[in-house]
């Protein structure tokens, strides 16, 4: 029977909500999701009732606790169909894990002269890290550009690829653009080089089933608050054959397993790479996460989001004087825009004073923003509990942006 997604309302506390003495549509879930009454309880039992420090007490908290985070690793193992659990590490989010690989994979593989691909559509957070690696080791950042629709330029990809690569590294959906890019291929073309591959999937689980070993990928990463999960915490999932060979990210508790003043040896995986205190409680609300869009079906998840992106997009047509900025054939839901006379600021600011919630400004793409030569865009995105009513609103609501300034 298909899940009725406007009664799954209901889960979200914070959607039934006044702001500005109008009941909230919220429409920033790239930036974030809405946490569901299943992640908020868990969060509460943790610390309720199994608060304790996990893997080094004898007592009953830290047991229950310690068999509660490593179920949360096979559940997480699963969600994404990894080989095995101990290729699962948990992270303080998708910008950690990616920071994770570009210092130790770096440290261990790449050296003067070599060279990373990313693409042109990346998020901040895949650019950053590797310009940094880059700089430290004298290697070379290599960008695959993109058309005027949002879409990857494959050939130009394949003429990038060469014996000095060593990664390869790209974002599975883009934040700015709602672009889905052909990350098999991507796999696929580079593994023909013997290049890992490194995705962003930051903005992709919670639009799509998502599994590792199919995709082939080296290295996955994602993080909890955009699948309806808490902040704070995400997931580096790595091969073996790589995470074995790559040095520690961080030193400390945990990723140990002697330490003298003369040296000290490192734990195996994934502890290896889990320095310090976990957080355990949002590793088990993230858990929490997953269980409930699993329960509610991907499948349906994607059918009820592409009937929300193609009824937005049809609505915001017939606004005057506006430019549509990513309109790639394969998108996941996000509609970016702007009005040509209009900033995106003001835009969004308007918008606010309505109950609408959407996002402005360059969305840490800003080489995004160059390319199509705006300042930034307004970004309206759509998670499993909007509804058709609220893109008439949304709709509605810039007619009053467009009267205002004339």
């Amino acid at each position: 029977m298909p899940f009725n997604f406007q009664k799954l309302r209901s889960e979200f506390p914070a959607l039934h909500q006044k702001i500005n003495k109008r009941p909230l549509v919220y429409l920033d879930n790239a930036a974030t999701t809405q946490k569901p009454r299943a992640v908020i309880e868990r969060l509460t039992q943790y610390y309720n009732s199994e608060n304790s420090n996990i893997h080094r007490g004898a007592h009953f908290l830290s047991q229950q606790a310690t068999l509660a985070y490593e179920e949360a690793r096979k559940t997480t193992q699963m969600f994404i169909n990894a080989a095995f659990d101990h290729e699962v590490l948990f992270t303080r989010g998708t910008t950690e894990a990616i920071n994770l690989v570009a210092h130790s994979f770096f440290k261990k593989f790449v050296k003067q002269g070599d060279e990373i691909i990313v693409s042109a559509m990346e998020h901040h957070s895949n650019i950053v890290p590797w310009q940094i690696a880059c700089e430290n080791h004298g290697a070379t950042l290599k960008v695959i550009p993109m058309d005027d629709r949002g879409v990857l330029d494959m050939e130009a990809y394949r003429q990038l690829l060469n014996e000095k690569t060593r990664l390869v590294a790209v974002t599975h959906v883009s934040n700015a653009l709602g672009t889905i890019n052909p990350v098999k291929e991507i796999i696929n073309t580079a593994h023909k080089f013997d290049v890992p591959v490194l995705i962003d999937g930051a903005q992709a689980l919670s639009h799509m089933k998502v599994d590792v070993q199919e995709l082939d990928c080296d290295f996955y990463c994602f993080s909890g608050h955009k699948i309806y999960g808490p902040m704070g915490v995400g997931v580096l999932y790595g091969k073996e054959e790589w995470l074995n060979q790559m040095p520690p990210y961080q030193g400390g508790g945990e990723m140990i397993k002697e330490v003298t003043f003369e040296k000290t040896t490192f734990n195996e995986l994934p502890f290896k790479f889990e320095a310090g205190t976990p957080n355990v409680g949002d590793v088990l609300g993230m858990e929490a996460a997953m269980r409930f869009i699993s329960y509610l079906r991907m499948d349906e998840i994607a059918a009820h989001e592409k009937d929300l992106l193609q009824y937005g997009m049809q609505q915001l047509k017939t606004l005057d004087n506006i430019r549509f900025i990513g309109t790639a054939p394969e998108k996941t839901s996000v509609i970016s825009f702007i009005f040509n006379d209009i900033h995106p600021y003001d835009t969004g600011t308007i918008l606010d004073k309505l109950g609408i919630a959407v996002r402005t400004g360059h969305h840490c793409a800003q080489p995004v923003m160059d390319y199509f030569g705006v300042p930034g865009t307004v970004r309206a995105s759509f998670a499993i509990y909007n509804t058709r009513d609220e893109i008439d609103i949304l709709v509605e609501g810039l007619k009053k942006v467009r009267e205002m300034f004339g």
